[in-house]
């Protein structure tokens, strides 16, 4: 490929963009969102702990809206701050949420 050859990429309607889950704080329930976390992820109980304690974190990638928006209502049950949001595109700059 030669310097005058430019790779681009193009988004479909019909694609689904991938999501990703967000463990903002933990909250005043930590065990409560660990297990939550646990659930979520699939992670054994030290590495859930381990997770929910570096918050702000990012538990899942690549999900579809619906599964990223069940994950986030299972840890707001647990009494913790979490947020689904849409994954940047490649080579596209993010600055973090407030």
């Amino acid at each position: 490929m030669s310097d005058e050859e430019a790779t681009e990429y193009y988004t479909l309607l019909c694609d689904d963009p991938s999501h990703e889950v967000v463990l903002v704080d933990c909250g005043p329930r930590e065990m409560d969102v660990i297990l939550a976390v646990r659930k979520v992820t699939g992670q054994s109980l030290w590495h859930s702990r381990v997770l929910a304690r570096q918050a702000p974190v990012t538990l899942l990638g690549g999900l579809s809206a619906y599964r990223a928006q069940s994950a986030v209502a299972v840890l707001q049950n647990a009494g913790a701050r979490a947020e689904w949001r849409q994954e940047p595109e490649p080579g596209e700059r993010t600055a973090p949420s407030p």
